[in-house]
């Protein structure tokens, strides 16, 4: 009996997964119809601002205009869905969860989409225009001719903001793990020279071989790094206070 229970149980866990991921997925493909219609929109609004500004985009395959246009169709359905998604994820596991918790999963669902949508636009408005200018600067030093194809631009372009647009979910990702036991303050405080060590690494990934360039990415990621050790030791000394008051209560 106790066999079949422990059957029922994951049957029912599997179609609920199930059921969310449908979910998610007609919420990407409703997103992605908005995509479709704003894609052309935002190639234009892109080639008009600088760096692309009177640059000619070349294709060299007959599937690179299609492959872009989908590209951007997707890259909007998916940035526009982050918060429908992450709330399905939570809807799956808060049964798992404490009701502190879930709680705590539910709140950070909109900060998460706010720290990726910061992350891209640092990239996009800050990172990338210095990485292409350091690169066009090269090449007009080796007097070569810029002849750009539209899908190594975007392809450029891409691998630098998607990795910030990652990392500024640090701070969320701290706080949560913080909230609900896994990471504490003194952890953080021992991993720091490992992370700063990460952190070079990603900086120089993403950025012109340059120290300058180096400095301007590294700066921001150990500002985050360090705003997540405050707002771990924030939340973990509100976790320790509530923990406390709940012991004194229970012993009342």
């Amino acid at each position: 009996m106790r066999a079949g229970e422990e059957t029922m149980t994951l049957l029912a866990h599997v179609t609920e997964l199930r059921s969310r991921i449908w979910r998610m997925l007609a919420f990407v493909l409703l997103s992605l119809c908005g995509g479709l219609y704003l894609s052309p929109k935002v190639l234009r609004y892109l080639k008009s601002v600088p760096p692309a500004k009177d640059m000619t985009w070349n294709v060299f395959s007959p599937w690179d205009g299609i492959r872009m246009y989908m590209t951007i169709a997707l890259a909007f359905a998916l940035t526009v869905s982050l918060p429908f998604i992450l709330y399905q994820l939570w809807g799956f596991v808060r049964k798992g969860l404490h009701p502190e918790e879930r709680a705590a999963a539910l709140r950070y669902v909109p900060y998460s989409a706010i720290c990726f949508l910061l992350g891209l636009s640092f990239g996009y408005f800050v990172v990338y225009p210095m990485s292409f200018a350091f690169t066009t600067n090269i090449t007009k030093s080796l007097e070569l001719v810029e002849t750009y194809g539209v899908a190594q631009y975007f392809g450029f372009m891409f691998n630098i903001i998607l990795p910030l647009a990652i990392a500024f979910e640090l701070p969320v990702v701290v706080m949560f793990l913080t909230k609900i036991g896994i990471l504490t303050p003194k952890a953080l405080h021992q991993m720091r020279r490992y992370a700063y060590l990460v952190l070079v690494i990603v900086a120089s990934l993403i950025s012109p071989p340059e120290l300058l360039s180096h400095l301007m990415v590294f700066i921001p990621l150990v500002l985050l790094y360090e705003i997540s050790v405050l707002l771990s030791r924030a939340v973990y000394g509100r976790r320790k206070r509530n923990a406390a008051a709940l012991a004194e209560a229970s012993g009342t």
